[in-house]
């Protein structure tokens, strides 16, 4: 039952989350815009190719242009160019190998069964990427679409070689894709939600009843934030790739194009994500009854969720130096204030975990293990200037 409300709650919530994407896309630039614009282009290039190849030069393949139009007009020009060539030769291979064995067989069953375990084999072939696919299937369209001949399979491949001029053409010239804005918001996005992460474990952590769930919960948002790292990894490379071959941006006009934050910043947070993770595994061993870790005392684990707690406060500073495009006034003076809150709070929590009085054993190895790691976040956090920032416990 539980499970039958929540596919109702999703399948209500996504009406909702398409009308909020199609109102930001309205507002103003952003990725919901961006996805509009691309898919206008494609839905155009492949309308063009079809008036070009079908209503004006009435090819009787006139299917491959449009085809190959709506493929490439891809997130960059970069890319465009680069599929644009791996998809000819697929084409190309596709039709000459179906082309070929019809001549052999003189039969269009023998031949699909001749040339289809090759094709699907070169298909795979690395140096033509996900477009090897076009291979197969357009040997499957040149023996089954009507009779093979040399006229057919030289219009095929001019259709394929008019659609590919024709989507590149249309993503070069009308509105280039730049894909600068997507680094900044997909470090955002993962600097908020290592902050949001870090803030929930150390909520649950003030609560004596948190269980099993709860660090599974821990670990399913510990996933997302790892496919935010592989989002903001897409992104950097799509803005590296958007700034080549673009006539939109000539040499001299890219001196004004507004600053991205540093790559060690994907670095910086990268190993941020990681740390938390191991955090949450470690969280994950103690509140498994199967497992032999025996269960810390319960007030040095609150006080350890203080800890992140004023980590997560760091973190938060931290991404608005990085992701805003003007940073607060006072923001690395609260940095500092709440570097300094995470060193007292660490270093009064590593005295306590070494007086054997206040804590046991059992309780000092698990937390140690927790206190190196809750290091480790913190001097990732702090900037290479910060006074403290190599400091020891």
């Amino acid at each position: 039952m539980g499970h039958m409300i929540e596919k109702l709650y999703v399948i209500r919530a996504e009406p909702r989350g398409i009308a909020g994407a199609a109102v930001r896309a309205w507002r103003g630039p952003g990725r919901e815009r961006d996805l509009v614009v691309q898919s206008l282009k494609a839905a155009g290039a492949a309308t063009l190719a079809w008036a070009v190849s079908g209503w004006w030069l009435k090819d009787p393949v006139a299917l491959m242009a449009p085809w190959v139009a709506v493929v490439l007009v891809q997130a960059t020009v970069y890319r465009s160019l680069f599929k644009g060539l791996q998809q000819l030769v697929a084409i190309a291979v596709g039709t000459l190998l179906a082309a070929g064995a019809e001549a052999l067989t003189g039969n269009t069953l023998a031949s699909v069964a001749l040339v289809l375990p090759v094709v699907m084999l070169l298909s795979n072939w690395p140096r033509l990427g996900d477009q090897g696919i076009y291979g197969p299937t357009t040997a499957l369209f040149t023996l089954i679409s009507g009779p093979v001949s040399g006229l057919t399979v030289s219009h095929r491949l001019l259709q394929a070689l008019l659609g590919a001029v024709i989507g590149i053409a249309v993503n070069a010239l009308i509105f280039p894709p730049v894909h600068l804005r997507n680094v900044r918001e997909n470090l955002s996005r993962l600097a908020r939600g290592t902050e949001e992460m870090l803030t929930g474990i150390a909520a649950g952590l003030a609560q004596e009843d948190w269980s099993e769930d709860t660090a599974a919960d821990w670990r399913r948002l510990a996933d997302q934030l790892q496919q935010r790292q592989e989002s903001l990894r897409s992104a950097r490379l799509w803005s590296h790739e958007s700034l080549r071959l673009n006539p939109r941006l000539p040499w001299k006009s890219r001196r004004n194009l507004p600053p991205l934050p540093s790559e060690n910043e994907d670095q910086r947070w990268g190993s941020i994500v990681a740390q938390v993770g191991a955090v949450v595994d470690t969280m994950i061993d103690i509140a498994d009854e199967n497992r032999t870790i025996p269960t810390p005392d319960q007030q040095p684990l609150r006080d350890y969720g203080r800890l992140l707690a004023d980590l997560a406060s760091a973190c938060r500073v931290r991404a608005d130096l990085i992701c805003l495009s003007s940073a607060p006034e006072d923001a690395h003076a609260r940095l500092d204030e709440a570097l300094d809150s995470v060193e007292r709070r660490h270093n009064a929590l590593h005295k306590q975990l070494t007086d054997e009085r206040i804590v046991s054993a059992a309780t000092t190895a698990v937390l140690g293990t927790l206190l190196i790691q809750a290091q480790n976040i913190w001097h990732d956090i702090a900037p290479e200037t910060w006074p403290r920032a190599t400091a020891g416990a």
